[in-house]
């Protein structure tokens, strides 16, 4: 693609982005989206949860390369809701924690689980990372655009995920669900 077909194609993305976008940093919307975005990547717990998501996913493979994150971050925008409606969730850290713990292991012994069973794995600590998420809204963001973000977010490191799953050789990608499995040790005992 030549340089002004794509200084066209960038002209008209910003045009059809709404007016939200173009509001002043730090304030606002887009102070919501980035935000929201940037948490993911704000705590190596969050983002190794999340990349792990995706390299489970794509272990897995089949229907699961999609079920799997599509499972994490439905969830995930529930627990936020739990968290922004004011709702307390025990142990929050732990289940972040134990996370990285669960889902190392699976990435580390290359589990192949019914799909359901696998959505309902990181479903379940997806509470715990939206929870996190919501709890942790600044009171200047709007709502919805702070979640978008950090859905967004999430469903790019998953994909992060995937696409590392299926560059490297399957015994790195076990290689990286036991250095996750140890991050979530660290975690758990820090």
């Amino acid at each position: 693609m030549s340089r002004k077909k794509s200084m066209r194609w960038v002209a008209m993305l910003a045009a059809a982005m709404p007016p939200a976008v173009w509001a002043h940093a730090g304030t606002g919307y887009v102070s919501g989206l980035w935000t929201g975005v940037s948490h993911p990547f704000s705590g190596l717990d969050h983002l190794l949860a999340m990349v792990a998501v995706g390299l489970w996913a794509a272990l897995t493979g089949g229907r699961s390369v999609w079920l799997m994150p599509m499972a994490f971050v439905t969830l995930m925008l529930g627990g936020g809701a739990v968290a922004l409606a004011g709702w307390p969730l025990p142990c929050v850290e732990q289940g972040i924690s134990a996370s990285l713990l669960v889902l190392g292991l699976l990435i580390a012994s290359a589990c192949r689980l019914q799909v359901w069973a696998s959505m309902v794995i990181v479903g379940f600590f997806a509470i715990f990372h939206g929870h996190a998420h919501g709890a942790e809204m600044p009171l200047s963001s709007d709502t919805l655009i702070y979640s978008a973000g950090f859905a967004l977010a999430s469903v790019l490191l998953h994909g992060l995920g995937i696409g590392m799953a299926c560059l490297i050789k399957q015994q790195l990608v076990r290689f990286a669900g036991m250095a996750i499995t140890l991050s979530g040790i660290y975690y758990a005992v820090t």
